[in-house]
């Protein structure tokens, strides 16, 4: 049997995801509930109940709002999160990073606030696990 207790965010699919593709360009809102999997080029807001990943090869230009939040590319905007943010070894983010939990990987950059709006301190971590 497996007791394999999920660590990370994206360890815990909720299910099939939206996938912005490599090559894709979006302007605009991305909106609704579900899972959404940036690989590809975002400008403008997000909001979503349930959780935008922002790939090694993703870009969003604009606010994120979600349940949770996974940075592994570049963000231009503020990030929230009602639960937790994590921030991988490849991201960079300018702008203001807020969630009930924030984990950081060692060798990621942001440039700006991380604001945690629960009681745990900001993480650090050092990813030792493949994507």
């Amino acid at each position: 049997m497996n007791d394999f207790k999920p660590r990370r965010t994206r360890d815990q699919s909720s299910g099939k995801a939206t996938l912005i593709n490599e090559g894709c360009n979006i302007n605009g809102e991305i909106s609704g509930d579900g899972d959404f999997m940036i690989s590809g080029k975002v400008i403008g807001d997000g909001n979503v109940s349930g959780t935008i990943s922002v790939t090694a090869s993703g870009y969003w230009q604009g606010a994120i709002q979600a349940d949770n939040v996974i940075v592994a590319g570049h963000v231009d905007g503020d990030v929230t999160a009602n639960g937790k943010v994590e921030i991988t070894s490849t991201a960079r983010i300018s702008g203001t990073v807020t969630g009930e939990a924030i984990a950081v990987a060692e060798g990621a950059v942001v440039e700006g606030v991380m604001k945690t709006i629960g009681n745990a301190e900001p993480l650090e971590f050092i990813e030792k696990r493949d994507s």
